[in-house]
C-alpha cells in the first residue's frame, strides 16, 4: 500500500469531525466532486456514502462502503469507481496532545484495471493524490468543519 503521514495542526477529534460527517467527503477527498447520499449509520461498519468520482461531463456515480473503524482513530473504507476499479483506504488518527495529531492514509488498488498497473508506477501516482487529500483534511480541521454545534 501507498502510505502518507502528516503532522496536522489540529486535535485528532477535529479531523474525525471532519471525517465522520460524510457530506464533507468531497471537500477533502482528491478525485471525489459530489456527494449524492450519505447512509444514516456513517461511518459505522456496512455503511456507504454515494459519490461521483471525475469531472463533468465524464463522471462516474459509484459508492465506498466502510469496511472497519474505530471511532476518533481509524476508519477502512472500500471505494468504487468503476469502470476504474476499487481501492482499499485505511485513514489512522494518532491524537500527540494539545492541538497537534499525526494522520496517515495507506491506499492501494484491490480490483480493476488499476490492480493491473505496476506498483512502482501505481504507489507514487497514489501518494501524491493523498498528500494533497491530507493538506486538504487539515485545512477542513484547522477551519473548524464538521464542528457540531
Amino acid at each position: 500500500m501507498s502510505t502518507v503521514t502528516q503532522l496536522f495542526r489540529s486535535p485528532a477529534a477535529d479531523v474525525w469531525e471532519v471525517i465522520e460527517e460524510g457530506w464533507l467527503y468531497s471537500g477533502w477527498v482528491v478525485g471525489a466532486s459530489r456527494i449524492r447520499a450519505v447512509d444514516d449509520q456513517w461511518p459505522q461498519v456496512g455503511s456507504k456514502l454515494h459519490h461521483s468520482v471525475g469531472s463533468w461531463p465524464f463522471l462516474i456515480d459509484d459508492s465506498s462502503r466502510v469496511t472497519a473503524v474505530e471511532p476518533g482513530r481509524k476508519l477502512e473504507i472500500l471505494a468504487k469507481g468503476w469502470p476504474l476499479g476499487e481501492a482499499r483506504i485505511l485513514i489512522t488518527l494518532e491524537d500527540l496532545g494539545g492541538s497537534q495529531c499525526r494522520v496517515s492514509i495507506a491506499e492501494d488498488a484491490v480490483r480493476g484495471p488499476g490492480k493491473l498497473i505496476p506498483k512502482a508506477l501505481r504507489d507514487p501516482v497514489i501518494a501524491v493524490r493523498n498528500r494533497e487529500t491530507l493538506k486538504r483534511l487539515e485545512l477542513m480541521a484547522v477551519g473548524g468543519a464538521g464542528k457540531k454545534s
